[in-house]
Formats: C-alpha cells, sequence, structure tokens
C-alpha cells in the first residue's frame, strides 16, 4: 500500500544525533520536517560512542583548535540543556615516563582549560598519585597525574530526546522506515520511504541525508547525486568489565603508538574501556569487535592498573562505525573528527549531506546545516537552541538530588537506586512515567534488573521502543544486569502490547465502517 504524505519542506534521513538534532532545529524554526530511520534510533554509531561529551584533547595534537575550541564550548551549552543526562566528570591523566613529557601535558591542558570559556567545570590540577587515591588502583611506576574535567552523556537517550523535541514542535519521526530512491519533479524531491505499514511518498523541498556511515550510499544510490567528497569508515570498540575501582575518576591512558584509551565508571557495577581506530570496509551495520581489538583493549589497561584485566573479564563489548570525512590522514586515529556539510543540487531541488561529526558538536552541526539551507528557505528564524532545555532537563536550579527525593516522597518503597536510576533517565519527565502510581507495585510487573511494566510502556507510547533490545540496550543499559530470560519475558511482553493495540485499532476500524455503512 502506497500512503502519500503531504509535502513537507524538509526530509531528514538518518535517526542517529545529527539527524535527530538537525529535525529538531529545523522543527523549531518552523519548518515541516519528517525523519526516517531505517532502524532504530541511534540504533548505528550514535550507540557506539564512549558516551562523552569533552572537547578532545588529543585533538590538540593535531591542530584541531577550530573543533576542540567549539567543542569545549558546548559542553557546558548541553549540560545545561540535559542535566539528568549529562553530568561532570573528572579525569586522571598519568604521566607516562618515555612519552610525552609531563610539561607538554601541562600545557596541552592548560589550553583546554581556557579555550572554550568554561564556567561551569572546575579546572586542571597536578595529583600525586603516590597519595591520592585515585593512584591506589595505579601500578607503582605512576607517580604523577594530572586532573581534569569534561562530561558523560547517555548517548543514545540524547538521540531520544532531541527526536522527542523534534515531534514536539511539529516533526514526523518514523522510524524503521528506509528510504527506497528519490527523484526530482518540478523542484521538488519525490522520495518513496519503506515502512511498517508499507510504502509511503514524500514530497520535500530539500533533503538532508544524515545517514551516517550510509551517508555515500544515500547520496549516490537514492538520490542520484555525484559528490565531490569521501567518507572514511572507522571502527571503534569498547569492552565492559567487573569494576575495577571504587572511586568515580575516569582514566585517560596514554599508548606507544599515539592512541589513548579511557576507563570509565559504568553502570554502577561495571567499567568502560575504549576506544580502538581502525579503517573499516564492508557493511557497517555488520561491525563487531575482533579478538584482536579486545586483546589490545585489555593489554593497554593492564599497563597502568595493578589488577591484571583479561578477555575473560569482559562481560559486553560494542562496536561502531565512525563516518569520518575523508582528509587523506594516513592514520585512522589521525583522521579529522570535524565535520563537513556538503551542498547538491538535481534539477533545483537541495540536498545537504552531513560528513563526520561527533555527539558533542551535533547542536553546533545542525546550526550549520540551518545557515546552508537558508538558500532554500530564507525566511528561517534565528537559531533558538543554545538556551533550550531538552525534554526532562528543565529542573533547574533544582538537582537531581531534590527531584530523587521528591519522587521517593511520591513512592516511599521506591529504593533509591531505582529512584536515581529514573530520574537520571527521564529528569522531570519521571513523573509521566510513573503516571498515578503511589507504590512501586502500582508500576506494575518488573522484568529483572528494574524496568515495569509503566516504564516500557512509556518507552514504546513515547520513545518509539519496539522491543526488548531498545529497551535494554539503547533507551537502558539494563541489558548488563538481566538474564536471558528476562529478557524473552520483556519481549513477549511488548510484543503481545504491540499485537493488542493493532487489534484494537482495526476493531475501531471495523466499527467505523460498519457505523458508515449503516448511514
Amino acid at each position: 500500500m502506497n500512503t502519500p504524505l503531504a509535502s513537507v519542506d524538509v526530509l531528514v534521513v538518518g535517526g542517529g544525533i545529527n539527524g535527530a538534532g538537525i529535525a529538531r532545529d529545523a522543527a523549531g524554526r518552523g519548518l515541516s520536517v519528517v525523519l526516517a530511520e531505517k532502524g532504530d534510533l541511534a540504533s548505528a554509531t550514535s550507540s557506539a560512542s564512549t558516551k562523552l561529551v569533552h572537547g578532545g584533547l588529543r585533538y590538540l595534537e593535531h591542530y584541531e583548535f577550530r573543533l576542540v575550541r567549539e567543542a569545549l564550548k558546548e559542553r557546558e551549552v548541553l549540560l545545561r540543556a540535559a542535566p539528568h543526562i549529562i553530568w561532570p566528570m573528572r579525569f586522571v591523566l598519568p604521566h607516562h615516563q618515555g612519552l610525552r613529557p609531563a610539561w607538554l601535558l601541562r600545557l596541552g591542558l592548560f589550553l583546554y582549560d581556557h579555550l572554550g570559556g568554561r564556567k561551569l567545570l572546575p579546572g586542571t590540577r597536578m595529583i600525586d598519585l603516590d597519595r591520592s587515591p585515585v593512584g591506589t588502583p595505579l601500578k607503582p611506576d605512576y607517580r604523577i597525574g594530572f586532573e581534569y574535567s569534561d562530561c558523560w552523556v547517555e548517548d543514545t537517550r540524547l538521540v531520544v530526546l532531541n527526536a522527542m523535541d523534534a515531534r514536539q514542535r511539529g516533526a514526523e519521526i518514523l522510524t524503521r522506515t528506509a528510504l527506497v530512491d528519490a527523484h526530482v519533479e518540478d523542484g521538488l524531491w519525490v522520495a518513496r520511504l519503506q515502512g511498517p505499514g508499507g510504502e509511503r511518498t514524500v514530497r520535500a523541498r530539500a533533503v538532508v541525508n544524515a545517514a551516517g556511515p550510509w551517508v555515500a550510499d544515500v547520496l549516490g544510490a537514492r538520490l542520484g547525486v555525484n559528490s565531490g567528497s569521501a567518507v572514511r569508515l572507522v571502527k571503534g570498540s569498547h569492552v565492559v568489565v567487573p569494576r575495577l575501582y571504587e572511586h568515580d575518576r575516569c582514566y585517560i591512558f596514554q599508548n606507544s603508538d599515539g592512541r589513548i584509551i579511557f576507563a570509565i565508571p559504568y553502570e554502577g557495577a561495571f567499567t568502560l574501556i575504549g576506544t580502538t581506530d581502525e579503517d573499516y570496509k564492508g557493511d557497517p551495520g555488520a561491525a563487531a569487535i575482533s579478538e584482536d581489538e579486545i586483546a589490545y583493549l585489555c593489554r593497554l589497561t593492564a599497563e597502568y592498573f595493578q589488577a591484571p584485566v583479561t578477555p575473560a573479564d569482559v562481560v559486553w563489548s560494542y562496536s561502531g562505525v565512525r563516518p569520518l570525512y575523508d582528509d587523506g590522514a594516513s592514520k585512522a586515529q589521525e583522521a579529522t573528527r570535524d565535520y563537513v556539510l556538503e551542498w547538491s543540487e538535481a534539477n533545483g531541488a537541495p540536498a545537504l549531506s552531513v560528513f563526520g561529526g561527533k555527539i558533542t558538536t551535533y547542536r553546533r552541526l545542525a546550526e550549520s546545516a540551518m545557515e546552508h539551507l537558508k538558500r532554500s528557505f530564507p525566511q528561517l528564524v534565528r537559531s533558538w537552541t543554545a538556551t533550550a532545555p531538552l525534554p526532562g532537563g528543565d529542573f533547574q536550579p533544582r538537582g537531581v538530588d531534590a527531584l530523587v527525593g521528591e519522587l521517593r516522597q511520591r513512592i516511599p518503597d521506591l529504593g533509591h537506586a531505582e529512584a536515581r536510576r529514573l530520574v537520571r533517565a527521564y529528569g522531570t519527565r519521571v513523573w509521566s512515567v510513573i503516571g498515578e502510581a503511589a507504590s512501586a507495585e502500582a508500576l506494575g510487573r518488573s522484568f529483572g534488573a528494574g524496568p515495569t511494566e509503566a516504564e516500557v510502556a512509556y518507552l514504546m507510547d513515547n520513545e518509539w521502543a519496539l522491543r526488548a533490545e531498545d529497551v535494554i540496550w539503547r533507551r537502558t543499559k539494563l541489558g548488563l544486569r538481566m538474564t536471558e530470560e528476562e529478557i524473552r519475558r520483556l519481549d513477549d511482553w511488548m510484543v503481545a502490547r504491540t499485537v493488542g493495540e493493532n487489534l484494537g485499532g482495526q476493531r475501531d476500524t471495523c466499527l467505523l465502517y460498519t457505523s458508515d455503512a449503516a448511514d
């Protein structure tokens, strides 16, 4: 069945952070927007990050001062917009004899502190690792270090919140909906979209190609546009192991090959280690960590920590493919993380393609995309996203702890850890999650490790979750704590709920049809 859509201003292809951010910005400026994502939101690169909102300390070595400055400024913009899913973290950089000298580290961190106009986050300090608790997990070879600030982000939730805000401002978000092809008629793009309900057609004045690792395929094979730019696919992999230390600091470790890796407290009981950088060929959707990558991450971590880290310790891993702009860098880790926007036209119809980018700068990338789109939409209003909170982020000056207290007052038998998890995930929208519930029992059945019927129903109704995988790996990370049987029961419940809703809709349709016939 082909269901035509009304003509819109912009069709955004891709539901990662860049696509969702552009859809949000465009809808907030009064444009009509449709976003089409072939899978679930944040189901590729945007869910495979190191989960950091950061300036990128190592990019200073590659003289990417503009990118670092922009990213450092964005840390605090995003921290204000979504303080429930983004929060400050302190990073410990041990000095490694034989690698970068201490004076160079100090200079780099001085620039890092001052390049972006830091206001909210504390600055760098030197640490005596022999005396500080943060030196306890490390080998005695590491005597001094530096501690500086960056931020943590729940990356997939950041994507979903941008999509939710875009929808609230009038955008239509279509998940599990792929772009089949598009051509130009009378100066408009006519795009065929294939989704759960069949094929649909949308006419759009402009197309934004934010397909991530598939950007070149969409541009050439789907839109039929010849591009002068190339994308370099670089795979990054991470591993998760049981918690390696008790404190709340992160570590950034140098390596003799020029790479760095992070060791970050993760989901309470774990440590996240990553990332790798290696060129990738093949289907980006099939990216998976290799045994060599696991061994590499464990080996480098074991060089710093007293406790050994081995591949047998890995409880979970993930890989993603970064669609970097191909600047001709010789090594994957040296390829630019900056973004490039390419403007193309086919018979007068514009297409804007996004190459590269990082989570931290997605909002500025969206603003840059709007500047390009002014060619077709000169009536666009000024930028607005720098001061607008994301859904659930409107609880300042109250902090997370105050909101946790309010939630526990409402549901006294809800444990502190669970209340904090809910507030961290949903912010002020936690009241929509719990509804009228005044007890933990009223939230419905628990599927293990936290998610209840009330929470899962909220995710299905408001955040495009369809299957258990969407809930336990992208809307949350509760899959780390759930058994296979619990996951299966959750998936069965979600499928049954979807089938029930569809049957209810069919019954309503039948009743309407009968009523019309009687008239």
